[in-house]
């Protein structure tokens, strides 16, 4: 049977229900074509008659019977598809040889197979409906070998802006959110398609992606440094974003770097570094007292709070960083709101995000250790009990085979000295923390209450993150107030 719903045009698709489950259709064999070439699925909701496009392979890998369910949706590929998986059997079919140990069975389904179909249907809702957007739904469509070459156009686009030396800033921000929009949907999309694969196979498939992602990365970090980053027309762009979780990726990314290049102009003059040091005993020492108690009051000074001195980032730091800073969410799930306190507040699901995240970026990638480490560490908040994270965990480890061992210091650029427990946090972690809860409270979609003005924002964040609970770090966060009334004028 031949349908015509194909989106908003007149595009013949065929049901998949009926296309596997006609007697002398080679389902088997249909079936491996459409996994090998990742075949496009339209997914139509039979009661909100809302259309979503994913990959055949995303869907069979959360239920190997989907099309069969007795759920919400109906399934669907193009004729154009179906002829085309024909085609390749009709080639294949000399040589095809079918797997004894990985058996596909669709003609015939048991009650113990329909009540686990009930049972992860509510999983494949989830995820067609993620809040990714709609780009999602078109990049989850396009083969990896597309997906791939979409970071390169936008590295190359990003390339030729910096060769510019008249740069328009509207053009430049234009630039710069449509890239890190289109590299976090691309990393999530490929990400998502190897979480049951083995790692070393796992690092094999998504190597391309971390190559041409870097790349992309250091022309991005490049052009955001040059200080031309225009905040409101970035605003108005990521807003046409329909996918919250992607939206907030995008923000935070930009404004992150933003933020690290503002921190390296300001650090960089011996005079800001002075008048900290000047003003540490009275503005900041009760605070870092309380952080290190075992350590003598008066011997803690500004060289206590950074390990080896408060300094600039490296050129060789930031791409690292960067890479954390735009995959710190890459576990997240339309559920999870992102400020703690609040009615709509799971702990355990957003607890998940962290520790998802932060595995498979570890596992699956080759990226730095420094991006898994960002993403894992995120909202390690001081130790305060209302952070989370896979640090704790090791840290406690550390703790009960070495329990001698004590921080130092407060803030260390490099990782050897947090992993060894020289120092209770990592420079762009705790960066990160900042960025991440003003982004989330100054959100204007937030679900479940009005978003904040940024003045309301940094005095709610300096109460209930600095003064009431130690969770952020006074000096960075003041260095981040400087940065949002450069930026907006305040």
């Amino acid at each position: 049977m031949v349908h015509y719903i194909y989106m908003a045009e007149n595009i013949p698709v065929i049901p998949l229900q009926s296309m596997l489950s006609l007697p002398e259709t080679p389902d088997k064999e249909y079936i491996r074509i459409m996994i090998q070439d990742n075949v496009p699925v339209l997914c139509v909701n039979r009661s909100t008659k809302t259309k979503r496009v994913m990959p055949f392979k995303a869907l069979y890998e959360h239920n190997n019977h989907f099309w069969l369910q007795r759920g919400s949706w109906d399934f669907f590929i193009t004729q154009e598809r179906f002829e085309g998986v024909k085609e390749k059997y009709a080639e294949k079919s000399s040589n095809l040889e079918i797997e004894a140990d990985k058996p596909v069975e669709i003609n015939t389904i048991n009650q113990e197979q329909q009540d686990q179909q009930e049972l992860q249907e509510e999983t494949l809702d989830q995820y067609i409906e993620q809040g990714y957007g709609s780009e999602a739904e078109a990049i989850a469509a396009m083969t990896k070998e597309e997906k791939i070459k979409k970071i390169d156009t936008d590295k190359v686009w990003l390339d030729e802006l910096i060769a510019t030396k008249n740069k328009d800033p509207k053009i430049v921000t234009e630039a710069l959110v449509d890239s890190t929009r289109d590299a976090a949907l691309i990393n999530h999309a490929i990400l998502m398609g190897v979480m049951n694969i083995a790692d070393d196979e796992a690092k094999k498939i998504t190597q391309d992606m971390v190559n041409s992602t870097t790349e992309m990365l250091k022309a991005s970090t490049h052009l955001i440094s040059e200080n031309i980053l225009n905040d409101e027309y970035m605003k108005t762009l990521v807003e046409k974003s329909n996918g919250t979780i992607v939206q907030h990726m995008t923000r935070v990314y930009l404004n992150g770097v933003s933020f690290l290049a503002f921190y390296n102009r300001l650090v960089s003059s011996s005079s800001t570094v002075n008048k900290l040091r000047v003003s540490f005993a009275n503005r900041y020492r009760d605070y870092y007292s309380q952080l290190l108690p075992y350590i003598d009051p008066g011997s803690i000074s500004l060289e206590r709070v950074f390990y080896k001195g408060m300094r600039a980032i490296t050129q060789e730091d930031l791409p690292q960083w960067a890479t954390g800073f735009l995959v710190h969410d890459i576990g997240k799930a339309n559920s999870i709101e992102y400020h703690e306190g609040e009615a709509a507040y799971n702990r355990e699901i957003v607890i998940k995000h962290v520790t998802e995240g932060y595995n498979s970026i570890l596992s699956k990638t080759n990226y730095p250790k420094e991006a898994s480490i960002i993403c894992g560490y995120h909202h390690e908040y001081y130790g305060d009990s209302a952070g989370y994270g896979f640090f704790r965990s090791y840290l406690n480890d550390v703790k009960k085979a070495k329990p001698y061992v004590k921080p130092n210091y407060c803030i260390a650029y490099e990782l050897d000295p947090m992993l060894n427990c020289v120092a209770l946090g990592y420079f762009p972690a705790k960066i990160l923390e900042i960025i991440d809860v003003y982004d989330s409270v100054t959100d204007p979609h937030r679900a479940y209450r009005k978003a904040m003005t940024p003045e309301e924002a940094l005095e709610m964040m300096r109460e209930e993150f600095i003064i009431k609970h130690q969770k952020i770090d006074p000096i960075l966060f003041d260095i981040f107030v400087a940065y949002i009334r450069h930026k907006l004028q305040i």
